[in-house]
């Protein structure tokens, strides 16, 4: 079903937006989310977040079902400087925080001795009590029930199925703390999370983020994508850790390539006239896919800076998302609602010999 958007004005303009995962550069979307709420020409009317962008996605969508524009920016503010060094959270929570905010440990943690023995053992024998304090920082933040009980934004969570290998979003109705405990369910850190009875880990590795449930979640054929995994480097890792952190990069960035080329072929096929336009059985959406970068605003940032939960540094990330959505919006407001404005068949094609 596709939920209509009440836009209370002519002008105005409706995204959707996919909040991908990437540890402490979450701060980045932070800042592109604060700048898209203050834009009274541009209205959400759904929302898919995974990892790190689950999390985003459900602070926005606490702050606009609960007060609107304002609220959400408060919320996100709010969960960021909790989620940094100055936020004094107790030490454990701290320490879950700082292991969120990375794919590897974070040695300078309150608990770095938990960070070093998780490389040999796993969380069933470390936290045989399964004990996740991320959950109680998350339920302090966000009201579940006012989420699932507003109509807009719709809002999707992505997690991976343990068993079955297979991607999970949950929808608006489902989304509760421990739908976004799975989705940044580390497998090195936490015990799976069950829900229903099945286990599931973080969902950046099959869908970071899922991009098509929004494609009938509302009126608006248009997606920005907050990315914030770069796809490309230039740099031969060379380490341990570099290699690591480059085969974490292109994990967590290949099932988003994978649908930008589906997109790019079904647009691709609608264009010539050979699948029909519309929301009908039958029919598919032509769906304008826009991007704003990390990358764009910071070429000098690298995996390790993932792990940085210094509030200066998120200041500086929430800045340079707030300057990236600017720039996004200056440049493209008028191509909302007309076509994308990168070139997906480029980004996601494959090099042949």
């Amino acid at each position: 079903m596709i939920w209509p958007f009440r836009s209370r004005g002519s002008a105005r303009k409706v995204i959707n937006l996919a909040l991908q995962g990437g540890g402490a550069h979450g701060a980045f979307t932070w800042g592109v989310l604060d700048h898209l709420l203050a834009d009274e020409r541009l209205e959400i009317g759904a929302i898919s977040g995974t990892s790190a962008g689950a999390v985003n996605a459900v602070m926005l969508a606490d702050g606009l079902c609960r007060g609107g524009r304002a609220e959400a920016q408060k919320r996100l503010a709010e969960f960021w400087r909790a989620a940094s060094l100055d936020g004094k959270l107790p030490p454990l929570q701290r320490a879950v925080f700082d292991r969120l905010f990375s794919f590897l440990p974070f040695d300078n943690s309150p608990l770095a001795w938990f960070g070093a023995l998780s490389r040999y053992l796993s969380p069933y024998d470390l936290n045989p009590l399964n004990i996740n304090p991320l959950a109680d920082v998350i339920a302090r933040f966000v009201d579940f029930d006012a989420i699932r009980a507003c109509e807009a934004p719709r809002l999707f969570v992505s997690a991976t199925n343990v068993h079955t290998g297979r991607l999970r979003v949950f929808p608006h109705d489902k989304i509760t703390a421990d739908v976004v405990m799975a989705s940044t369910c580390l497998p090195f850190l936490f015990r799976a999370v069950e829900i229903d009875g099945v286990p599931y880990w973080d969902g950046g590795y099959m869908g970071n983020p899922a991009i098509f449930p929004l494609f009938r979640a509302s009126a608006a054929e248009d997606v920005i994508v907050v990315q914030i995994n770069p796809v490309a480097r230039h740099t031969t890792p060379t380490s341990a850790r570099e290699i690591m952190n480059r085969i974490n990069e292109i994990t967590f960035n290949s099932s988003l390539l994978a649908e930008y080329r589906a997109i790019e072929f079904v647009t691709r096929l609608i264009d010539l006239g050979h699948l029909q336009r519309g929301s009908g059985p039958g029919q598919y959406r032509r769906i304008n896919v826009h991007r704003i970068a990390l990358d764009d605003v910071f070429r000098t940032l690298t995996a390790d800076s993932k792990l940085s939960s210094d509030y200066e540094f998120f200041e500086r990330l929430r800045d340079g998302g707030r300057r990236a959505a600017r720039n996004f919006i200056d440049a493209h407001f008028d191509d909302i609602g007309v076509r994308s404005t990168f070139d997906l068949r480029a980004e996601a094609r494959a090099e042949l010999a």
